[in-house]
């Protein structure tokens, strides 16, 4: 092949170059019902551009997808959303973003694989929606806590309301936040290494 000097050789883009000083990688699903902000999560706090597979919705789902509660949603997640962040110099997460129709969910078994954790995000204007997810990780055993989104709009609820409500065992954190913004986002991810570690280390 004839390279001339015009001709250009493209790579990663230098923000999603991996930093040298990482030393650990770890994969985190965010899961939840249908318009909880999964995508809007990941976007949020990803490092890197995000991988987003959102297509516009179409009659084609009208009577089969479930959109109560958020009739003005126009697009949906139909693979996955991806993205990075790095929470220390040598701790990298890699993020997935589960589709929430649940047409979809099939998706979600390779998603899970090899996931360490799951971030479980629940908008309490529709807390019925959570019940299948949180159900389908407690089958796989995989560990989450859930992240309360912070909706305009949405009842607020006390902790141990919402811990009944979706039957969750005691251990399991529960965390307010704004998947919109970043600092939020953050502090979720930060809360599910934590409950993590706990897990890993046993009591003295």
């Amino acid at each position: 092949m004839d390279f001339r000097s015009s001709d250009t050789i493209t790579g990663p883009r230098s923000e999603d170059v991996l930093p040298t000083t990482a030393t650990a990688a770890v994969k985190v699903v965010i899961v939840g019902g249908f318009g909880v902000g999964k995508t809007t999560m990941v976007g949020s706090v990803s490092e890197i551009r995000p991988l987003t597979t959102e297509e516009t919705m179409t009659q084609a789902g009208v009577g089969v997808d479930d959109n109560a509660g958020v009739e003005s949603k126009t697009a949906t997640t139909v693979a996955m959303d991806f993205g990075r962040i790095s929470l220390s110099e040598e701790l990298i997460l890699y993020l997935f973003g589960t589709p929430g129709q649940e047409r979809f969910w099939f998706l979600w078994n390779g998603l899970f694989e090899g996931a360490l954790g799951a971030v479980v995000l629940i908008d309490t204007r529709r807390l019925q929606v959570s019940f299948d997810v949180i159900g389908r990780l407690e089958e796989r055993g995989v560990p989450f806590v859930v992240a309360v989104n912070t909706f305009p709009d949405a009842p607020h609820h006390p902790v141990e309301a919402l811990r009944t409500a979706l039957d969750l065992p005691d251990e399991v954190p529960v965390i307010d936040c704004d998947a919109r913004l970043r600092v939020s986002s953050r502090d979720v991810l930060m809360t599910l290494m934590r409950y993590l570690h706990s897990l890993a280390v046993p009591l003295a």
